[in-house]
């Protein structure tokens, strides 16, 4: 199938995309999921990178936390309870997202300001 079919017409009963996107209620949409989204994946990366900066350029994890486990295995360990916490906040966060673009359909399809 060819790659232009994305491009269609505004006629009648379609919607115009362009000012749905333009409209304050999905700006501040996307203002609220940015707000949520950066913060959280710059924790996750500094998070992620510094079990391998820390034990190739430091000492600090090497050294024993519980008995022969070092703070290395503990902090690897902390890094999937981190990956799962993160996982579930998105999910119930999301549902909020979700809630306000139906917000948004259902301003279109009752004969909002967006057609």
């Amino acid at each position: 199938m060819g790659g232009n079919q994305s491009i269609q017409r505004v006629g009648e009963n379609e919607t115009d995309y362009k000012k749905v996107v333009e409209s304050e209620e999905f700006q501040s949409l996307l203002r609220t999921k940015k707000k949520f989204i950066v913060p959280i994946s710059i924790f996750f990366f500094c998070f992620y990178l510094a079990l391998p900066l820390l034990t190739s350029y430091t000492k600090i994890l090497h050294t024993p936390a519980v008995g022969s486990i070092t703070w290395a295995w503990l902090f690897a360990f902390a890094q999937f309870i981190m990956t799962w916490t993160l996982c579930i906040l998105y999910s119930k966060k999301a549902t909020s997202f979700d809630e306000k673009s139906d917000k948004i359909l259902e301003k279109l399809e009752k004969g909002g300001s967006y057609k």
